[in-house]
């Protein structure tokens, strides 16, 4: 028999090392150009629903032009009036009391579907007032107001 520790040891044979996995950069980048374009298509989208918005949007930004008038041989009178746009959702209003006629007020707005108000109320000492609306180029509206706290009332359009 051979002595221990003078001829070659026996020792397990080594495990085999597997080739290290390649990485699918591939898909990697198909995600990237995926994400890019889709992003790119969101863009342009969205550039062309602002420009649309805006091209609707400026009719809202024209400029109206209206135009109040009270004519008549009352001495004292009340005038209110008010306008109101859609376009801007704005609304003026303003009450005055006049001791002469004529009166005329010119205001501009802007917006859509402008609608415009204007109520004269004779006062105590009686007459008549008649009150006059347009709103830029449309018809005139008109009212009239003949005796003591008498109202006439005027809407354009």
């Amino acid at each position: 028999m051979s002595e221990p520790g003078n001829g070659p040891e026996w020792s397990p044979p080594e495990p085999q090392q597997q080739p290290a996995r390649k990485r699918r950069r591939w898909l990697w980048v198909v995600l990237v150009v995926l994400v890019l374009v889709v992003g790119g298509c969101l863009a342009a989208v969205g550039l062309v629903v602002s420009e649309v918005s805006d091209e609707g949007s400026g009719e809202a930004d024209s400029t109206v032009k209206v135009t109040y008038e009270v004519t008549g041989d009352a001495r004292d009178v009340t005038v209110s009036f008010s306008v109101q746009g859609t376009g801007d959702l704005r609304t003026e209003q303003e009450l005055e009391q006049v001791t002469g006629l004529p009166w005329r007020r010119e205001i501009e707005t802007s917006g859509q579907d402008i609608s415009s108000t204007l109520v004269v109320t004779v006062g105590e000492d009686g007459g008549k007032a008649t009150c006059r609306v347009r709103v830029d180029d449309g018809p005139v509206r008109t009212d009239t107001a003949s005796g003591p706290n008498d109202t006439a009332t005027c809407k354009a359009p």
